[in-house]
């Protein structure tokens, strides 16, 4: 990829501080691995200044935090983040967007059968966790009673952690419901940032998924597509993003992928806004699901609750009178720097580094809470899982690269949920959960259908469950007569349409392995199958490269769509007349 500082010049004139300035805070920091860091570290022996954390609580309405590095201001009692200071520069966060809508917390959800509500949830309470020259803990927490009908009914505390000598914070939130409350879905759970839309232009959420993005007014000059979040943009202060499509969701990740994105701004020298999640314990639905990231705004998200792609399904369902407890994160929200000059993506890079370093250090020991167990609170379960399909092999074989999903309560509601990958012969180990009563699943790529264990697991403060051998069976009437595509939970090896070349993301132009999010490719179908529907026969047909990745409608001469049918032709040599013959579909993904 060609440079950021090359292929965007046109940024903010608001610059960010100067190379001195930047000189002294990098050799302040000895936590931060960034590059002139690095290159530094070994020729030094300096003093670090005082970079002891500093709360200010004196005004009423604001609580502001300062660890020398980092500067924050929160509201107060509400909690919602009103500014972020770092290098220099007065405010990360979007000025022009009110207080409430630059760093918050929302919940979408509802009373059984009625429409949804999103809420911004805004404290009543204010709380000093923690406060010493090391690390300070506040606590936000908004309570509910009868009431307030227009409130989700939980109690939610939102905890944000500031520590010496760290470049960003910590931020998590714990929801309880008491006996008696009322039933209630929940949909969505989130915490969101909106940056400074002058400064903030290019994200970054993989190695193949960054880009200078549109701005929200580019977008707003746009033509509506097919639905409100794709837009064609037609007249962009950047001319090389003209002609292109702009749409929220082509910026979604799997759960198992989620661990670092975010942005950077260009001026000289660069900073960088990322969010790091080192665990996905608290997502629901399991390592494959989808969700949102960030997008033109600049909008930052992580996403802790969500039926996207999925439906309410996926929701979380509480009955009346249900008790409950669940912590949500930590999240890290970390930010860094280079140098002068300096080549912007090295922020990407650092931002990497810095996710493994809190993926390493999870679960963390300072946290506050009694309600988020440290390392040997937990305990850990290890077994090795093998499959028996004796029309594939008459031996057990491996699971290879099984992925195993540990889940409390049930594996809709994901209300704790764990996964891990599977090694090469099928052993895994899940470390660090939390005490209490788990189903164990699992699914092994290329053998249809899911694992799940017979009796429940229980796991104690400090216990290692040794599951020893676990043997999946995968559902068989007979042998396999004919199989299209691989069952592994994704339609990567069927066919994926070009797009158009008037509805491009050019960000997936130069990778194959996300062509599937380009805008518009239902309509593909409909070029390529314009009088009859998509006939595949098997020994002849070959699924990479005819069989359509999704099936979808039919689109007519007068702009409406029609259902469609597919068929497949196949022939046997011997049919017997008193036997069963069954066909199993894999669904990658349904909705409606």
């Amino acid at each position: 990829m060609e440079k950021v500082s090359r292929i965007w010049k046109w940024g903010s004139l608001v610059g960010c501080l100067g190379v001195i300035f930047l000189f002294v805070f990098l050799l302040a920091d000895s936590s931060e691995k960034t590059p002139l860091r690095r290159l530094l570290s070994s020729k030094r022996n300096v003093r670090e200044p005082n970079l002891d954390v500093k709360l200010i609580t004196h005004d009423r309405e604001q609580v502001v935090v300062n660890n020398g590095i980092v500067r924050v201001i929160l509201s107060r009692p509400d909690g919602h983040v009103l500014g972020i200071q770092y290098n220099g520069i007065d405010n990360l966060l979007d000025r022009e967007n009110e207080e409430y809508d630059r760093g918050y917390l929302d919940v979408v959800w509802n009373e059984p059968g009625k429409a949804g509500v999103f809420e911004r949830i805004r404290g009543t309470i204010f709380r000093v966790i923690t406060a010493n020259k090391d690390q300070v803990e506040l606590s936000f927490t908004s309570t509910w009673k009868s009431s307030l009908r227009e409130k989700v009914p939980f109690i939610i505390d939102k905890r944000y952690i500031f520590r010496r000598n760290v470049s960003g914070y910590y931020f998590y939130a714990i929801f309880e419901r008491l006996e008696g409350w009322p039933k209630v879905e929940v949909d969505q759970i989130r915490i969101v940032y909106k940056l400074h839309q002058d400064k903030f232009r290019f994200m970054a959420i993989s190695d193949g998924m960054q880009r200078i993005m549109p701005s929200a007014e580019d977008r707003a000059k746009g033509e509506p597509l097919a639905y409100p979040e794709a837009v064609l943009l037609t007249n962009t202060s950047n001319p090389k993003l003209r002609g292109e499509v702009d749409d929220k969701y082509q910026y979604s990740v799997e759960n198992k992928d989620n661990k670092v994105q975010g942005w950077i701004c260009e001026d000289d020298p660069a900073v960088g806004f990322w969010m790091i999640t080192p665990s996905n314990e608290f997502r629901t639905s399991g390592p494959n699901k989808q969700d949102l990231t960030s997008h033109v705004g600049p909008t930052n998200l992580n996403m802790f609750v969500s039926t996207h792609y999925a439906g309410k399904e996926v929701g979380m369902k509480f009955a009346e009178g249900e008790p409950w407890k669940k912590v949500f994160g930590p999240s890290f929200i970390y930010l860094n720097k280079v140098s002068k000059g300096e080549d912007p993506l090295e922020l990407w890079s650092d931002a990497k580094l810095k996710m493994l370093n809190e993926v390493n250090s999870w679960p963390y020991n300072f946290i506050q809470s009694k309600d988020y167990p440290t390392s040997h609170q937990r305990g850990s379960v290890a077994g090795q899982l093998l499959v028996r399909d004796r029309y594939i092999n008459e031996r057990l074989m491996w699971a290879q690269l099984a992925y195993i999903n540990w889940f409390g309560r049930s594996w809709r509601e994901g209300i704790l949920a764990k996964r891990k990958q599977a090694d090469k012969e099928g052993y895994f180990e899940i470390k660090n959960v939390h005490p209490g009563n788990y189903n164990l699943y699992a699914w092994v790529p290329g053998f249809i259908g899911d694992y799940k264990a017979a009796t429940t697991i229980s796991i104690m403060a400090g216990g290692k469950v040794q599951l020893g051998t676990v043997r999946y069976g995968p559902p068989r009437q007979g042998p396999t007569l004919w199989e299209i595509g691989i069952p592994d939970r994704t339609a990567a090896e069927f066919y994926v349409p070009n797009p158009y070349a008037t509805l491009l993301n050019t960000v997936y132009t130069t990778t194959t392995s996300n062509n599937f999010r380009q805008y518009g490719l239902w309509e593909r179908y409909s070029d390529m199958y314009r009088n009859q529907d998509f006939i595949y026969t098997v020994n002849v047909s070959d699924y990479s490269k005819d069989w359509f990745f999704a099936h979808v409608n039919r689109r007519t001469n007068n702009r409406t769509y029609e259902a469609t049918t597919w068929q497949i032709h196949f022939e046997l040599e011997t049919v017997y007349n008193n036997g069963n013959y069954t066909l199993r579909l894999a669904l990658a993904s349904a909705t409606n």
